[in-house]
C-alpha cells in the first residue's frame, strides 16, 4: 500500500471533518464569540490570562502531543495497519477531538474550572471529589514517569545493555543541553511577548534562537548522571507548576510546538516525495503475541485517537487562557486532528520497516520513527550524514516534548490538589495554597519515582482512558442541564467505558494467573499490587458512572448557575 495514499487520504478526511463535524458541534453547543471568556473575567496573572490563539494553539498542541502519539500507533501496529488506521481516523474524529472540544468548551462556560468542579455542579460533591482524587493520582503517576524518562534521556553516563558497563553518551548530553537552553529562551520570549511587539517578528526570532539551542546542544553536550538530573528536573517542575503561565508554560510550549510542526512537515514531505511502500500486513489477526485486538488496540493507540489526559489539559490550563470562544473549535477540535496526522505518520513509519509490526530488532518506537523518517529523507538524496542528522533531530524533538508534557502534568496536578480543598467560601488557606499544593504533588511524584512507579505503570493506559469516560460524563451532564445537544457523546463514552473495564478485567485475570503460577516475591510486588489497585478503580468507575447516569436519564431541570 502506498504511504502517500494513506497519509494524503487521512489528511483530507481530517480536514473535511474539521470543516463539517467540528462546525456542527460548535453550532449545536452554541459557541458564541461575543461572550467574555474566563481568561478575561477571572484574570489573575497566574493561571487565568488571555493568550493569542497562535500561542495557545502551540501550548495545547505541545502539551497533548507527546511521545505517546508516536509510541501508541507503532505498538498497536502488531494487529496490522488497517485496524490501527481506521481507529486513528474514526477515533480521532468522533471520540478524541469531540472529547477535547467538549471539555474545553464546558470548562470555559463554567468559569474556566476543571471537570471536577463541573461534576460537582451537575452531579454532586461526592462525584467531584472522587474524580479529582482519581485525576490527581493519574497526574502524579504521569509526572513520576515523565521525570524518570526525561532524566534517562539526559543521562550522560548510562549503562550499556550489552556489556553492562557505564558509557559516556554524547546524544543524551546534546538533548540535555538543548532542553535546558530552551528554558531561559522561553522566559525571555514570555516577557517580550507581554509587550506590543509584533508576534510574527518575535516568533521568527524565537524559532531562530530555538534552532541555535539545538545546534548548541549538538556541539556542547552536558554530562550528568541520571540521579543528578532527577533532582534538577524535580526542582524545575516545582517552579514551573507555580509561576504565571506567561512566564514559562505559554512561551515554552509555543516555541516547542514549532519543532513538532517542522518534524511533521518534514516527515510528510519525505513521504510524499518518496512514496514509500507500506509492507506491513493489513491485518495480522485478532490475537497477536497473547494480546487480543479488543481491547488492546484501543488502549494502546491512546493519544493517537483519544486520551483522557487531553481533557485535563483543556479544562485545567487551556480554558483559563482562551481569548475568545470562537477559538475553541480550532484549539479543542482541530489540534486533536493535527495530532492524529502525526499518529498516521508514525503508523506509516513502522509499516515501511516491518511486515508484522515487530520492531524490537530496530529499537524503541521512537527509534523506529526516527529511522523511518531518516530513510524518507535519505531516499531524496541527502546522504548518510543527512540521514544521521535527521535521526538525531527527531530524537531531540521528541525528547523536548517530554519536558513540555511534564510542565503541564505537574501544573495540572497542583491545580487538582488545590480544588480538593475548595469550599463555598474559597480555597482552604493552607492546603489550597498553590505553593503547598505544588510541593505535595511534586513530592508525591518523587516518592513514587523512588519506590518504582514501573510496578503500576501498566495500569496507566486504562486509567487514562477512564479519565476520558469521566470527561464525557461531565460534559454530557452539563450540556443536558443547560439544554444543549449532548447525545453525540453517548457512543464514545459507552465504547471507551466498556473497553477500559474489559482491559481491567483481563489484566486482573492475567495477574492472578501469574500469582498462582509463580507465587514469588517479585510477582506479589508487581502483579499483586496491580490487582489490589484494580478493584477500587473498577468500583470507583461504576459508582461515578451510576451517579452521572442518574442525572443524564432523569427529567431535565434548569441550572441557572451554569448558563445565562
Amino acid at each position: 500500500m502506498s504511504g502517500t495514499l494513506i497519509l494524503g487520504g487521512a489528511i483530507l478526511i481530517f480536514f473535511i471533518a474539521y470543516l463539517t463535524y467540528g462546525s456542527w458541534l460548535a453550532k449545536k453547543w452554541g459557541v458564541d464569540s461575543s461572550r467574555k471568556t474566563p481568561a478575561h473575567t477571572s484574570a489573575d496573572g497566574v493561571d487565568y490570562m488571555p493568550a493569542k490563539k497562535q500561542v495557545l494553539l502551540g501550548h495545547h498542541f505541545s502539551s497533548i502531543a507527546g511521545a505517546g502519539t508516536i509510541n501508541g500507533p507503532i505498538q498497536a501496529a502488531v494487529f496490522g495497519w488497517v485496524p490501527v488506521l481506521l481507529w486513528i481516523i474514526a477515533g480521532g474524529i468522533f471520540f478524541g477531538a469531540v472529547q477535547d472540544f467538549a471539555a474545553l468548551f464546558v470548562s470555559v462556560r463554567h468559569e474556566g474550572k476543571s471537570l471536577g468542579e463541573v461534576m460537582e455542579s451537575v452531579v454532586g460533591r461526592k462525584t467531584k471529589r472522587c474524580f479529582t482524587i482519581f485525576a490527581w493520582l493519574v497526574m502524579v503517576l504521569l509526572t513520576a514517569a515523565l521525570v524518570d524518562i526525561a532524566a534517562g534521556t539526559f543521562d550522560g553516563y548510562p549503562i550499556d545493555e550489552i556489556t553492562g558497563n557505564v558509557v559516556k553518551n554524547s546524544a543524551n548530553g546534546s538533548v540535555a543541553t538543548a532542553s535546558m537552553l530552551t528554558i531561559p529562551l522561553a522566559v525571555c520570549f514570555g516577557f517580550i511577548n507581554r509587550t506590543n511587539i509584533n508576534l510574527v517578528f518575535s516568533t521568527f526570532s524565537g524559532v531562530m534562537l530555538l534552532g541555535i539551542c539545538i545546534v548548541s546542544g549538538l556541539m556542547f553536550p552536558i554530562y550528568f548522571t541520571k540521579n543528578i538530573w532527577l533532582v534538577v528536573i524535580f526542582g524545575y517542575i516545582l517552579a514551573a507548576s507555580v509561576v504565571p503561565v506567561w512566564v514559562l508554560l505559554q512561551p515554552r510550549d509555543y516555541l516547542n510546538s514549532f519543532i513538532f510542526y517542522f518534524l511533521m512537515a518534514g516527515a510528510a514531505a519525505g513521504i510524499f516525495l518518496t512514496n514509500p511502500e507500506v509492507q506491513l500486513e493489513p491485518f495480522t489477526g485478532w490475537k497477536v503475541h497473547g494480546e487480543t485486538l479488543f481491547p488492546s488496540l484501543f488502549i494502546t493507540t491512546a493519544c493517537g485517537a483519544v486520551s483522557g489526559f487531553h481533557s485535563l489539559v483543556g479544562s485545567g490550563t487551556t480554558s483559563k487562557q482562551l481569548n475568545s470562544e470562537k477559538d475553541a473549535k480550532l484549539i479543542g477540535y482541530g489540534t486533536m486532528l493535527i495530532e492524529c496526522v502525526l499518529a498516521v505518520i508514525a503508523l506509516i513509519a513502522v509499516g515501511c520497516l516491518t511486515k508484522d509490526g515487530a520492531y524490537a530488532d530496530i529499537g524503541t518506537p521512537l527509534q523506529v520513527f526516527s529511522t523511518a523518517v531518516g530513510k524518507f529523507f535519505a531516499a531524496v538524496g541527502i546522504g548518510e550524514y543527512g540521514e544521521l542528522l535527521i535521526n538525531t533531530m527527531v530524537l531531540l524533538a521528541v525528547s523536548a516534548f517530554v519536558l513540555t508534557s511534564l510542565d503541564t502534568a505537574s501544573r495540572l496536578g497542583r491545580i487538582l490538589f488545590q480544588e480538593l480543598f475548595k469550599t463555598g467560601k474559597g480555597f482552604h488557606s493552607f492546603w489550597g495554597n498553590r505553593f503547598v499544593a505544588a510541593m505535595i504533588t511534586v513530592g508525591t511524584a518523587g516518592l513514587l519515582t523512588l519506590a518504582g512507579y514501573e510496578r503500576i505503570w501498566a495500569l496507566f493506559g486504562v486509567c487514562n482512558q477512564l479519565v476520558a469516560v469521566f470527561a464525557f460524563l461531565a460534559a454530557s451532564c452539563w450540556l443536558k442541564r443547560t439544554g444543549k445537544n449532548h447525545k453525540m457523546l453517548y457512543l464514545p463514552m459507552l465504547f471507551i467505558l466498556v473497553t477500559a473495564l474489559s482491559s481491567l478485567c483481563i489484566t486482573f485475570c492475567n495477574n492472578l494467573k501469574v500469582l498462582l503460577d509463580k507465587a514469588d516475591v517479585d510477582s506479589f510486588i508487581v502483579q499483586g499490587v496491580q490487582n489490589v489497585l484494580i478493584v477500587p478503580i473498577f468500583i470507583l468507575t461504576l459508582a461515578m458512572v451510576f451517579d452521572s447516569c442518574k442525572v443524564l436519564f432523569k427529567r431535565r431541570k434548569t441550572m441557572e448557575d451554569c448558563e445565562d
